[in-house]
């Protein structure tokens, strides 16, 4: 209640993005763990390619930022006492 639209914005994307950069950094890890075990599936690349890890990562954390953005914008836009009636 009184917190201003960017604040919203802030609040929620700052907590996913905790999230995301954590889940990033732990699939990396695992990921540079596995390679002896992907090695054998990937043909044209090796299987610590550096821009291959670093796409993928950066196509997860977009992906994952737009999920927290959504429901960040309508949670922008829901007047707070329609929500706490709403509960």
């Amino acid at each position: 209640m009184g917190a201003q639209r960017g604040d919203v914005l802030r609040l929620v994307l700052g907590q996913g993005g905790r999230l995301i950069f954590l889940g990033v950094a732990l699939g990396v890890v695992a990921g540079l763990l596995i390679t002896r075990l992907m090695s054998g599936l990937l043909f044209g690349i090796s299987a610590t390619d550096p821009s291959t890890f670093a796409g993928v990562a950066l196509l997860l954390a977009a992906v994952a930022l737009l999920a927290c953005y959504m429901p960040a914008r309508r949670a922008m836009h829901v007047d707070p006492l329609v929500a706490l009636r709403y509960e």
